[in-house]
Order: structure tokens, then C-alpha cells, then sequence
């Protein structure tokens, strides 16, 4: 939550925060806050305001497994989303998948009712990577790997940022690739492979930034982020904006 809307709720006047602020009387984990606009979140980290500790609000962090067939929105009228595999009692207008996959791509969703942390993980700012386990239905080479690492362009002249591409397997009619992104253009990662001769039959996220999937969460199912995956969204807070 941005700081000056988690000090308004405790009744603190806008001029009170500006001056408090000015003279480092607001201390997050004992340093002085940045500014007004810092995403704070009080069950990750210890805010002060002139000496006093504010509680604020502690937010929700979850890991989801995606699976195929549920899109990544919080209501659809035809079709199942993400927010639909959880219980009612989690369920929350105020939480958001951060990014999206698509409807037939699985993996890895953070979900989240911190709102301005998903938009600072997807700031190119940021250069948060995502890594994904993809299947072609064609052969892949060394040359590719270069194309990707030389950056893909689109047939429309879009032109995608340098990525990194593994070969896993390869055969005429079936390869298997890891590939890392930093940036999420629509249909991005299957746009790049069609653009050097191949089509994407299978596609899973396995990273986002520094958080991996869980390998003992089946498709479907979620769970809390532990201590580990929550110490990364601290820091992350810390240098973020």
C-alpha cells in the first residue's frame, strides 16, 4: 500500500506527513522513507511515525500452479478464471494475478492485493525475468539461439529485447527449449517462435523474477508464499519505489 494512503487511514494529515517526511520522522525498517508514493507493506516491514509504530495492513502473497483452460482474470462471464480455483474465503475483489498467462499456458502466478507491487514486478524498470519450459513442433538449432539472444523481430517490425534461449532436446518433429524473457508483449513467447518457423504446442512458466514453481504444487492448487519468497518481496519493497 502507498505509504500516504496507509497513513491517511490512521487519521494523519497530508501536510503532517509532508512535514514528518522532510525532517526523517518516517522510518521504514529504520531508515528514513523515500518518499510519499513507497509501497509499504506493515506485515513485512516495521514503519514508524515520529516514534510511534503504525500497524497499517499486512497483504496477502500466493503462489497459484495455472493450469490450461483458466484465464487470467478475476471474472469472466464464459470461462473459469485463476481467482475461481480459489476458496471464497481468499477469494477478494482487491486481489490480482501480477502479469497473465494464457488460457492454455500453465505455470507459475503470484497473486496479490498489493497493487502497486505488480506494477513495479512489471516495469521494464524492474527487468524482472520470466522463464519458461516450452514445447515446438519443429527442430531448433544454435542459430536460434542466436536469433533470440540478437533479439526476435515480428513480422509487423516489432522488435523484442535480446533473450536467452536452451535447447533441451531436438528432433524434426518435436523440441524441447527453456526460454528467458524480460519484457511480456502479447502471445510474446509464441510470436518469437513462429517468427524462426516453429509453433508452440506447450508452454509453462517455472519462473518469475526470483520466485520458482513450487514443484510440489499440482496444477491448481496454491499456497501462501513461505518465509523465503516473502524475505524477496521485502527486499524488493526496500529498493523499489
Amino acid at each position: 500500500m502507498r505509504l500516504d494512503n496507509l497513513l491517511a487511514q490512521e487519521k494523519i494529515s497530508r501536510k503532517a506527513m509532508k512535514q514528518a517526511l522532510l525532517k526523517e520522522e518516517i522510518l521504514v525498517d529504520g531508515r528514513p522513507a523515500r518518499s510519499l508514493a513507497q509501497n509499504i507493506d506493515t506485515g513485512l516491514q516495521k514503519l514508524l511515525f515520529q516514534d510511534q509504530i503504525i500497524r497499517g495492513y499486512e497483504h496477502t502473497y500466493l503462489m497459484l500452479h495455472k493450469p490450461a483452460g483458466v484465464v487470467t482474470a478475476n471474472k469472466d462471464k464464459k470461462l473459469p478464471t485463476v481467482m475461481d480455483l480459489l476458496p471464497p474465503d481468499i477469494q477478494s475483489d482487491k486481489l490480482y494475478a501480477v502479469g497473465r498467462l494464457d488460457r492454455d499456458t500453465t505455470g507459475l502466478l503470484l497473486l496479490t492485493d498489493n497493487g502497486p507491487l505488480g506494477f513495479q514486478l512489471l516495469h521494464p524498470q524492474y527487468h524482472v525475468d520470466k522463464t519458461y519450459q516450452v514445447k515446438v513442433n519443429g527442430p531448433l538449432s544454435s542459430d536460434h539461439i542466436q536469433q533470440f539472444k540478437d533479439g526476435i523481430v515480428f513480422l509487423d517490425g516489432t522488435v523484442c529485447k535480446p533473450a536467452r534461449l536452451e535447447i533441451l532436446s531436438a528432433s524434426s518433429s518435436l523440441s524441447r527449449a527453456s526460454i528467458t524473457i524480460s519484457e511480456g508483449k502479447f502471445h510474446q513467447v509464441k510470436k518469437m517462435f513462429l517468427s524462426v518457423g516453429v509453433k508452440v504446442t506447450s508452454l509453462k512458466r517455472t519462473h518469475f523474477g526470483p520466485w520458482s514453481l513450487d514443484q510440489n504444487l499440482q496444477e491448481g492448487d496454491y499456497r501462501p508464499l513461505n518465509s523465503e519468497e516473502l524475505t524477496i518481496i521485502r527486499d524488493f519493497l526496500r529498493k523499489s519505489g
